[in-house]
């Protein structure tokens, strides 16, 4: 008892958690504010007005589910999920392979590592607007890559992917890749050190080849930054729109269209304020399915362990 009295405050009272650290608290309610109102206060307000005949400006005119069935209906809607569809399985997966590749290769402590990183995380620094920009240009026909090639002799080569409706997509995941692996490479190579060399001493002795052992022993290990990962590519999937409008505008005809264009276009240039908040109200149900797991395996495995 005397022992564990004299870790005790004062008059035996333990102080109140609710007064601790009261200048960060304080600090803190601005931004707690701010979120509140703005994101929670706003994403309530567009899932309400979705369910009115809203037009150029908001109205309070019910009509039920009728958004959401003409958004279903809409041809040009199926077309944009199927496209961030195709877009986003390439994207994710090789997002994911390429991140880890280069991290594992940095991870060898090779010379001019820090040169190296600065070179591949460069592209994530600047817009997907500047980044659709220079690549609309690089993948131009007349003077992009095309051109080059040709000019070094190889007269029928042929590589216009903006232009063909089937292969546009593969130009904007060229352009994804390019800005979104530099990224995940720095998280993926974070989390590669986080690993105790022990674990690779033990792994030459049993001799397991440095491959497996990524497989088998390191990549499992990596689950939480793996997961992390995911939600952050899920994330920049959804929200495609910048380097859709500065590479193809959508086109050709809509072979690279994709929701977020589908609302911005309803909400500010068609005046159909229901349709633009339907349809942002079902990607804000596509963020909600991804974040729903990943709060499971983050939160819900801690409480587990």
């Amino acid at each position: 008892m005397t022992v564990a009295s004299d870790h005790l405050p004062k008059h035996g009272k333990r102080p109140n958690r609710l007064f601790k650290n009261v200048m960060a608290k304080l600090a803190s309610i601005p931004m707690i504010l701010t979120a509140l109102v703005v994101f929670v206060g706003g994403t309530g307000w567009t899932v309400v007005y979705s369910f009115t005949g809203s037009r150029m400006l908001p109205r309070e005119r019910w009509v039920g589910f009728d958004q959401y069935e003409r958004l279903w209906d809409s041809d040009r809607w199926i077309i944009s999920i199927k496209n961030l569809g195709i877009y986003g399985f390439f994207c994710m997966i090789l997002t994911l392979v390429l991140g880890f590749a280069l991290a594992a290769c940095l991870d060898r402590k090779i010379r001019f590592e820090s040169a190296f990183r600065t070179i591949f995380l460069y592209p994530f620094a600047l817009s997907f607007v500047v980044t659709g920009l220079a690549w609309q240009w690089i993948l131009n026909p007349d003077f992009g890559v095309q051109s080059v090639v040709r000019g070094w002799g190889f007269e029928t080569f042929e590589f216009n992917p903006l232009n063909d409706p089937d292969t546009v997509l593969l130009g904007l995941l060229i352009a994804g890749l390019w800005q979104g692996t530099g990224l995940i490479m720095c998280i993926m190579l974070a989390g590669l050190r986080g690993i105790d060399e022990d674990i690779w001493k033990a792994a030459r002795v049993d001799g397991i080849g440095t491959i497996k052992t990524y497989v088998v022993v390191i990549i499992p290990m990596m689950r939480p930054v793996f997961v992390t990962a995911l939600v952050l590519i899920a994330a920049s999937i959804i929200k495609l729109y910048d380097l859709v409008v500065a590479m193809t505008g959508g086109g050709p005809g809509l072979a690279s269209e994709v929701p977020a264009k589908y609302v911005i276009e309803f909400m500010f240039r068609a005046q159909n304020l229901g349709q633009g908040f339907a349809a942002s109200t079902m990607m804000l149900c596509s963020v909600v399915i991804i974040l729903i797991p990943w709060a499971f395996l983050e939160f819900g495995g801690r409480k587990r362990g």
